[in-house]
């Protein structure tokens, strides 16, 4: 069975070697392993070679392309979790399976269209066209569903592209981007589709953005990295943080909202850009909300206890500044317990409490399943707060109520990208169709093939009518 293999990939590559015949030479882009080569300039130089052909295919070998990786991911779900979470250290393994079990969810080449349109004088197609090679930068918190999200959506379009992973996640991203890869050389005889450099350094990644060949940049990370994609004057598709508020009225379902909080913020323990972050609830129904938590497997932490923990969680610098303790996010509930001075069982999903509105839990993305719950005198004071601490990151922010005039008002005050009400932060994604790169800074919003799409209008005149 191997020997077979082992000669359908020399097949492959023989037959990609000759259809390359006249474009840029393959040894030009170096010796790679399935998509992971020595030097950026390589990765990119194969990431071009690639998209020639890529670009030239039709939307069903692009839909095979497609089809490759979502039934790679879903296959390779538990070791692909396990992998990424052994070396990031972060999150639960489960849902980082779901994760990319979900990534069926996202659109591919069916979500491509050509548009056309026709009077007396003629006909106008309006067509949309790949970029070429994108260079993507991976986060830590979401290395293989974010490439695996990326390259359905780029591939689909007729691009390839050269990706930058986090350090923290170098090592998975490259396990992910080689199995698809060999898979799509086998199937369909053209290789390194996307492709990376061995290392994840930040001057690896800032080759990539100021690399000629690299024709667009889709960011999925903090400030500081969008920051550093923008300076180099290409067009960047940015992915930024997010601080999703919570807000729940006195007409809310207050047991389905707690089950929707403790389900969302409880997601791979919070390391979602979407997860609940801070929740603002009525004053009139306040205690019974609390105690509502508690019934599902989330544990509330008393002031002492929170004091303790948000200690540990918060790093002070010069000038009086708080930096989130790295070392604790994404870390189990029962960790966080712990740090607060309390033991909890090991399947508790979250633990919770009181705070006032200044705390550093609600002030911060801090990526932890640890909520804090402030106490508001009325829906209007909520929603106030919601949009305050959102801090016009414009992502996401989510609402419990009954009153349908409320979540009109609250939904056009947040003026975010992802609104959902009255169930947890995973139905803003799960419900339609999905992707792990949210483009809120630069506003694209949830990415899809068309987000990596040039608009290409090409007009007739007086002919190709039939009417």
């Amino acid at each position: 069975m191997n020997a077979n293999r082992e000669l359908i990939e020399a097949i492959a590559r023989e037959v990609i070697a000759r259809m390359g015949a006249g474009a840029p030479s393959a040894g030009a882009a170096g010796a790679g392993e399935d998509g992971v080569f020595e030097t950026v300039d390589q990765a990119v130089n194969a990431a071009a070679i690639a998209q020639q052909r890529v670009g030239a295919m039709g939307l069903e070998e692009r839909g095979k392309m497609n089809a490759i990786i979502r039934r790679i991911c879903s296959d390779n779900a538990d070791e692909l979790a396990r992998i990424e979470l052994a070396e990031t250290k972060i999150g639960r393994a489960d849902h980082k399976a779901a994760k990319l079990r979900n990534i069926r969810l996202v659109l591919g080449a069916e979500a491509m269209k050509t548009e056309a349109s026709s009077d007396a004088s003629g006909l106008c197609l309006v067509e949309y066209a790949p970029w070429g090679v994108i260079g993507m930068v991976l986060p830590a918190t979401h290395s293989v569903p974010t490439m695996a999200s990326n390259a359905i959506n780029i591939l689909a379009a007729g691009n390839t592209a050269v990706f930058s992973p986090h350090p923290s996640g170098v090592k998975v991203a490259a396990r992910g981007l080689q199995m698809f890869n060999r898979e799509i050389q086998l199937e369909l005889g053209v290789g390194n589709v996307i492709t990376m450099a061995r290392e994840a350094t930040i001057q690896n990644a800032e080759q990539i953005f100021q690399h000629p060949d690299v024709a667009l940049l889709c960011v999925t990370g903090g400030p500081a990295v969008v920051k550093a994609a923008m300076k180099f004057g290409k067009r960047v598709i940015a992915a930024g943080p997010g601080n999703p508020p919570v807000v729940v009225d006195e007409t809310a379902d207050l047991d389905a909202a707690a089950k929707a909080i403790i389900q969302g913020a409880s997601f791979d323990n919070n390391l979602l850009c979407i997860g609940e972050k801070e929740v603002f609830v009525v004053g009139s129904v306040f205690d019974e909300m609390m105690e509502t938590m508690t019934r599902h497997k989330a544990v509330r932490l008393t002031k002492d206890q929170i004091a303790a923990l948000t200690k540990v969680a918060f790093v002070p610098a010069e000038g009086g500044k708080l930096f989130v303790n790295k070392d604790l996010i994404g870390v189990d509930a029962a960790v966080l317990a712990k740090h607060a001075g309390v033991s909890v069982p090991a399947d508790t999903e979250l633990v919770f409490g009181e705070t006032d509105e200044s705390h550093p839990f609600v002030d911060h993305e801090q990526m932890m399943p640890f909520v804090p719950f402030v106490r508001c005198a009325d829906v209007d004071a909520a929603i106030a707060l919601a949009k305050k601490y959102e801090h016009g990151f414009k992502h996401t922010a989510i609402i419990h109520s009954r009153n349908v005039d409320t979540i009109t008002r609250m939904g056009r005050e947040m003026d975010v990208t992802i609104f959902v009400q009255n169930g947890p932060c995973t139905a803003g994604l799960g419900e339609a169709y999905l992707s792990f790169s949210i483009a809120t800074p630069t506003g694209e919003g949830v990415t899809t093939p068309l987000t990596f799409t040039r608009v290409r209008r090409s007009t007739t005149i007086g002919s190709m009518r039939v009417v």
